[in-house]
């Protein structure tokens, strides 16, 4: 490598050369030294707002009455994200992501955020596999079998990463970059114009935003990264995830940052799930129940979901769905027969309320999505659909009644352990008990034992959930893995590490904003 204030710290294996270029790794670094600055002032800004809810509570900004109230709509939708209808989603190993785009989906959303671990390889190799599947060569040969692109493939959007990860590979002026335009930057800059000759574009999904500012900052990098590769303004388009609570406050206003290149906004129903316990992190009044209680059903997330159509609606947007984490179960025609239930009557509320598509994370699940959203929206979308009413802070705010069961604790504690360990292993989107689960679950189960903790709760049985409570049921659980997976596969697969970071994070003295990132820091920031 070659650029002046340019190391790259991590592993070159053979190919790796093709992607990071001396003119793709000088073009990241200008996104780093425009932007960074920028960035750590927007995270600052984060924990500044989180004591302000802490106090306070949330409601919509005043400041931007005057965006929320305007009569304005977004520039529009290419073509070939007019149709949505159905989305698979999932990580960028190589596999994946020619099943996906096989699938029979309309689009793929590969995933460099909560669906890949951020394991240096595992990011690099990534791109050299998107890379390939925008010039349609990708193949693979694996155990006996070929694999290779169909005719017709889904449309690709990349995830970078959340503007808080970072990537500690690449240092440019003695700074780690950002994860998210270490992604976005690598993706784009060997991609765009082949990507634009083909008659798409650049497509992105953004994670994690939690205010409009944030999305000013994309907005900022996409205006620039397009004029240097002499794209016209709006070729790049980026649907916004609203997971943060804080993001449904300001779900108009981001829009409205992005306006010239937005196509849709997205319900990511578990990290919002996170994000609510993590915003009401020292809130009795807003205590969760079980996990599994909380579901689309529930107010405050029927809510949410409307919230997200009308908004939309409203300003030319799609509304997109979110993730159902049941898949396919092998040998078990029963639990097979109930978790395909489970899909079609979550996609046929996603349908009804007026959303444009829907996400799915198996191949398996592509058609019965399909067939429902076919049943309902005819044409190519729902935009002329607009939900009845309006949104108050308080139907986004308000905690359901359910259980706080030992089941649902225990269960927190298992998947935790089970997720992290295979995060840890290098799988950033783990089956675990007929589930699909991505960073958001480990999220979830942490987040809602600090907080039960903390608060004070107790659970239906009268009992406390208290350090000691907490520290057996993990003893127990671990004990749980060890006689799953076997004592061969325990000790590699990182389960007692696992239980330790799950552990140390729900008894924390405070609540960490994110576990990837001292998780990140301290198994992959040195290891390439």
């Amino acid at each position: 490598m070659s650029v002046d204030g340019v190391q790259i710290t991590g592993t070159m294996k053979p190919g790796f050369e093709t992607i990071l270029t001396d003119p793709a790794l000088l073009f990241v670094a200008n996104l780093h030294r425009l932007y960074e600055p920028t960035r750590q002032a927007l995270l600052r800004a984060r924990d500044h707002r989180q004591n302000y809810y802490d106090a306070n509570g949330i409601d919509f900004a005043p400041e931007t009455s005057s965006v929320r109230d305007g009569d304005w709509k977004i520039t529009g939708s290419p073509a070939d994200l007019q149709d949505r209808r159905v989305e698979i989603t999932g990580p960028v190993d190589r596999k994946m992501v020619i099943n996906a785009l096989n699938s029979g989906a309309k689009c793929f959303m590969a995933c460099f955020e909560d669906a890949s671990t951020p394991a240096w390889e595992i990011m690099v190799d990534g791109q050299v596999n998107l890379r390939d599947a925008v010039a349609g060569t990708i193949t693979l040969e694996d155990r006996g079998k070929s694999y290779a692109l169909k005719a017709d493939p889904a449309v690709l959007i990349a995830r970078p990463r959340g503007w808080h990860l970072p990537e500690a590979h690449m240092i440019v002026d003695g700074e780690p970059v950002s994860g998210a335009l270490f992604d976005f930057g690598l993706y784009f800059f060997h991609n765009a114009r082949a990507l634009v000759a083909k008659g798409s574009g650049p497509y992105f999904y953004l994670p994690k935003l939690e205010h409009y500012l944030e999305a000013r900052l994309w907005n900022n990098v996409f205006v620039y990264a397009q004029s240097v590769m002499g794209l016209p303004l709006g070729t790049i388009k980026a649907t916004v995830l609203i997971e943060t609570l804080p993001g449904a406050f300001m779900a108009d206003e981001i829009l409205y940052e992005l306006r010239d290149h937005i196509a849709a906004l997205n319900c990511g129903r578990w990290d919002y799930i996170f994000s609510y316990i993590k915003t009401f992190r020292k809130s009795a009044a807003h205590v969760l129940p079980d996990r599994a209680a909380v579901n689309m059903g529930v107010p405050f997330m029927q809510a949410y979901a409307l919230h997200v159509i009308r908004t939309c609606h409203k300003r030319g947007a799609h509304a997109m769905g979110g993730m159902s984490a049941f898949i396919p179960v092998k040998g078990d025609e029963a639990a097979n027969d109930k978790a395909f239930a489970a899909v079609r009557a979550d996609k046929q509320r996603e349908a009804d309320f007026g959303h444009d598509g829907t996400w799915v994370a198996h191949p398996g699940l592509v058609p019965v999505a399909l067939e429902v959203f076919d049943k309902v929206m005819p044409g190519p979308n729902q935009l002329s659909v607009m939900p009845a009413g309006t949104v108050k802070p308080e139907e986004l705010t308000a905690a359901p009644p359910g259980p706080k069961s030992l089941a649902g604790l225990t269960n927190n504690v298992n998947v935790g352990i089970g997720y992290i360990a295979s995060w840890l292993r290098g799988v950033g989107a783990a089956p675990l008990h007929n589930m699909m689960e991505d960073a958001a679950t480990a999220e979830i189960s942490r987040t809602q034992l600090w907080q039960w903790r903390t608060t004070g709760a107790t659970l239906d049985t009268g009992e406390a959930v208290d350090a000691a409570l907490i520290e057996r049921v993990t003893a127990e659980q671990l004990d749980e893995w060890k006689a799953a997976v076997g004592d061969n596969f325990y000790a590699a697969g990182k389960y007692e590490e696992a239980a330790q970071i799950f552990s140390t994070l729900v008894l924390a003295d405070e609540l960490e904003p994110f576990l990837t990132l001292p998780a990140y820091a301290h198994y992959f920031a040195k290891a390439a």
